[in-house]
């Protein structure tokens, strides 16, 4: 059995600690056995590796994500989104991967879960029995259902057909999907013996190519990555399990959180404040200090202070989850980002009176890492060495750089950097326009960029 975790989503509601490059399960604040801080993905990708899924997982995410997914977890696969356009296409692109590119047989079955939630190890164990359920039913699709704890309006539910399932009632028919009801109706549901839908489910490769092909959507991976930004944007909830008509629910009992709120975050963090500062005199207040000062908490009662270089939240902890409306205007460029090579927080962003963009950048390049060949059409760029030292290609030159060094970069030179021991950089660009878009980059392997300056220069 395959496995496609999705990694979609920008986490508003976890600002300003995420946002469209660092979504919440990016987010270093939970502690694993060791006491290490890591996060949701990296816990979640712990927790099947330990159950021996992790041979057969695959991660979808967008082109945004996959520097920082490389950053926390290293070489493993990923399958790219050319768009955001909600969980059908995502799970439709993934699926046509698995056979086109990878050549699994259409009876391969495959379990699609979300990457952020928190659980259990059972839980993926869980999972894991989908495969032999999809057998022993003869259904279309297996779904996990998490054993409501209470009856809550914040999450979607299944309905269960009560007389229909096995002798063991180890999977029951589904009857019907419940979109967030309020809580007089969650209690009914309970009552029932409905589930809550925690976005599991598992089934054949060949079901969803039947189902792209009877809806006239393209049916292969390069069809589907040429025409992707044509798909109707929707849940696969939404537009393949409610219309399906053999769909079975295995119940799980044991922990399941949705870490998508500051309040339910805080709940498993492990200790009330982060960084540098102090609380004082506070009750079931927790605090997150991401920037270089100290933050001071004084006699506050159920408060959540975030402060990161995106901006500060301080709210009280339950009306915190109202967050992501209040910040729907607030866009702006990401102040910090973590990439495969390292991580760089911004320091300052202006535009002078003639319209030019100067964008100043503290930069970390990890040891033994290195930023890709590449080029800018319209910006140049002071590069100030403060630690460390690093190899630096310049066209076709080979250097050395170390602390006090300056070097200048124009537009459409050719320019790379790998760091020996670990690099602190202070980056000023200038341009008149300071975007992603103005990089092209020309190769990504450090072997393949010294061959180049070294065919270049005989």
């Amino acid at each position: 059995m395959k496995l496609i975790l999705l990694s979609g989503g920008s986490g508003k509601r976890l600002w300003p600690m995420s946002n469209d490059s660092r979504s919440k399960q990016f987010l270093k604040v939970l502690t694993d056995e060791n006491g290490r801080s890591v996060s949701m993905l990296q816990r979640v990708w712990q927790q099947i590796d330990r159950v021996g899924l992790a041979d057969n997982a695959y991660l979808c995410a967008s082109k945004a994500q996959h520097e920082m997914i490389l950053a926390q977890l290293g070489q493993v696969p990923v399958i790219i989104e050319p768009d955001r356009r909600d969980t059908f296409p995502a799970i439709a692109l993934s699926v046509t991967y698995l056979l086109d590119e990878i050549a699994c047989d259409e009876d391969e079955a495959v379990a699609i879960l979300p990457v952020d939630h928190y659980v259990d190890d059972d839980y993926f164990t869980r999972i894991a029995s989908l495969d032999a359920i999809l057998d022993e039913s003869s259904a279309d699709v297996a779904l996990l259902g998490v054993r409501p704890t209470e009856a809550t309006s914040k999450f979607g539910y299944i309905g269960l057909h009560p007389d229909i399932h096995d002798a063991d009632m180890r999977y029951q028919t589904v009857a019907s999907f419940i979109e967030k009801p309020d809580v007089t109706r969650a209690r009914a549901l309970l009552e029932q013996g409905a589930l809550w839908n925690c976005g599991v489910f598992c089934f054949r490769l060949g079901y969803l190519r039947s189902f792209l092909q009877q809806h006239r959507y393209p049916t292969t991976f390069a069809a589907l990555m040429e025409g992707f930004g044509e798909l109707p944007k929707r849940s696969f909830d939404y537009e393949v399990l409610e219309q399906a008509t053999r769909l079975v629910a295995v119940p799980y009992e044991g922990r399941w959180q949705d870490l998508g709120t500051w309040s339910a975050l805080m709940h498993e963090v492990g200790q009330d404040f982060v960084g540098m500062g102090n609380a004082v005199h506070c009750e079931g207040t927790h605090v997150v200090n991401e920037l270089g000062i100290p933050v001071i908490a004084m006699g506050l009662k159920d408060t959540v202070i975030v402060a990161t270089p995106d901006g500060i939240l301080v709210s009280d902890l339950e009306q915190s989850v109202a967050i992501k409306d209040v910040v729907v205007e607030l866009a702006s460029r990401p102040m910090y980002e973590e990439r495969f090579w390292g991580s760089y927080r911004v320091l300052d962003y202006t535009t002078l009176e003639d319209g030019t963009e100067v964008l100043t950048k503290a930069i970390t390049i990890l040891p033994d890492k290195h930023i890709s060949y590449q080029k800018h059409r319209l910006r140049t760029e002071v590069w100030t060495v403060i630690a460390g030292t690093g190899e630096f290609v310049i066209d076709t030159r080979l250097t050395t750089l170390a602390p006090g060094d300056v070097v200048r970069i124009f537009p459409d030179q050719w320019h790379a950097i790998k760091a020996i021991d670990q690099m602190q950089i202070i980056e000023v660009q200038r341009g008149p326009e300071l975007i992603e878009e103005d990089i092209i980059r020309r190769y990504e392997a450090w072997e393949d960029i010294l061959h180049h300056v070294m065919s270049l220069s005989l």
